[in-house]
């Protein structure tokens, strides 16, 4: 059986706004695009987070629901409660084995959370996460340092611009803000 791949995760926190945005293509094995729509980013915490996913979809999407739990209980506070899931992945035998990587952002932080603990803040603006994440990471960071474009624009941009030269990524893009 093929697995299933290709995601395309970027994120950018300017001037009080944080935009994340991903591509809609699922592909199977290396070389089958399975889906053009797929949505990867979403709002969670009463609208107040945005998070956007890669890796294996189920494990994905069990990190995406575990996250939001965790934010409940931490009554919204973003860097806690990614710090508790981080703890909680690292340490959970059946959790261990998810295997996907996760951005979370609100209005005023942007993170990364991954699988061996790390919780992580750019020191820039900018995250990107997935198989053309270093394409959109790049986009994004030359757009962020050399225009004053708007948080929304740059992360569609360089998804868009990842589309053209990534094959695991498309121009099907979501974008939400906060």
């Amino acid at each position: 059986m093929s697995e299933f791949r290709g995601t395309t995760i970027v994120a950018v926190h300017r001037d009080g706004h944080t935009a994340v945005a991903g591509d809609g293509q699922v592909t199977m094995g290396e070389s089958t695009v399975f889906k053009h729509g797929a949505v990867k980013v979403k709002r969670i915490y009463h609208g107040q987070v945005v998070v956007g996913f890669a890796g294996s979809v189920a494990d994905a999407f069990t990190l995406s629901e575990r996250f939001e739990a965790t934010l409940e209980q931490y009554s919204g506070s973003l860097e806690r409660a990614a710090v508790a899931l981080a703890q909680e992945w690292r340490s959970d035998k059946a959790m261990r084995k998810l295997e996907a990587m996760l951005i979370a952002a609100d209005a005023q932080e942007l993170l990364l959370v991954s699988g061996t603990g790390e919780v992580i803040r750019p020191d820039a603006g900018v995250l990107a996460i997935g198989s053309g994440g270093s394409y959109a990471y790049a986009a994004a960071t030359a757009l962020y340092e050399n225009t004053e474009l708007p948080a929304q624009e740059i992360a569609y941009k360089a998804i868009k611009i990842a589309s053209g030269i990534c094959v695991y990524t498309n121009d099907h893009i979501t974008v939400e803000e906060v």
